[in-house]
């Protein structure tokens, strides 16, 4: 049997899920054997994340079990920031079939609930990313446009402390799509370009995949309508290969 360190093995599994090889993460967390219950607590945070991360991807909801194992795995282990790990999961598996199906119902709740994490945060990456949260909960599930702005621009500013390129690609996506919105179109390709730089330095490739979406409608609203069925066309492409089914079916209604 090959030792490995557990946390040389949940690093490369989030680099395979943020390359959307969610498959391949969950296989190879699945057969590490931790031998600490420190250990045990790390691959079931980390699985929990996997699933999470592909139901959002592939508008799916199968992460319940791996967030019970989580659970379990605190409660024979406590430690207060994977309790609050997990508690940023569940709301983000909550938040997912919300958005999908718009419902709006659940706004209120989830919000309290991104603002108590953000509250309690460790850290400003962990405060930063519960920010970001709730402003898309605000944005998307209650039509809050300037609350929405308020949390983007706080997830922003704490990402941007914390140099987490993921909180700031967040961020810069939703406050280019208001920029967008207002008619600032310079501003929108400044925040959206950066944030799809940011998402292809890290690896993401559904988050870049979805910032070349927003390439295209700026395209489009600037007039040019090749280039924006041109990226439109490649995105499309990669998404179906990739098994994202929301930004395939998106670029899809574009290209008609």
């Amino acid at each position: 049997m090959v030792q490995v360190e557990v946390s040389a093995v949940v690093a490369a599994a989030r680099q395979l899920m943020l390359a959307g090889q969610w498959g391949v993460a969950r296989g190879l967390l699945a057969a590490t054997q931790a031998a600490e219950p420190a250990d045990t607590r790390r691959v079931a945070l980390a699985l929990a994340e996997v699933s999470v991360d592909e139901d959002f991807a592939r508008q799916t909801q199968s992460g319940t079990a791996a967030l019970e194992a989580l659970g379990r795995a605190v409660e024979t282990l406590p430690d207060a920031t994977t309790r609050w790990d997990a508690a940023l999961l569940q709301l983000r598996s909550d938040y997912a079939p919300a958005l999908f199906s718009g419902a709006a119902e659940l706004g209120d709740s989830l919000l309290a609930q991104a603002l108590v994490l953000r509250d309690t945060a460790p850290d400003d990456g962990r405060a930063g990313m519960a920010a970001f949260y709730a402003g898309a909960i605000a944005d998307n599930l209650l039509a809050d446009s300037a609350t929405a702005f308020t949390h983007y621009t706080e997830a922003l500013k704490r990402g941007e402390t914390a140099a987490d390129d993921l909180v700031i690609s967040l961020a810069l996506r939703h406050l280019g799509d208001h920029a967008h919105t207002a008619g600032d179109l310079e501003l929108a390709r400044a925040q959206w370009e950066r944030s799809t730089e940011l998402r292809q330095k890290i690896g993401h490739l559904l988050g870049a995949l979805a910032q070349q979406v927003l390439l295209s409608v700026l395209l489009k609203t600037e007039g040019d309508e090749a280039g924006a069925r041109a990226l439109a066309t490649e995105v499309n492409r990669w998404a179906g290969q990739a098994g994202i089914p929301f930004i395939e079916k998106q670029t899809a209604a574009m290209l008609d």
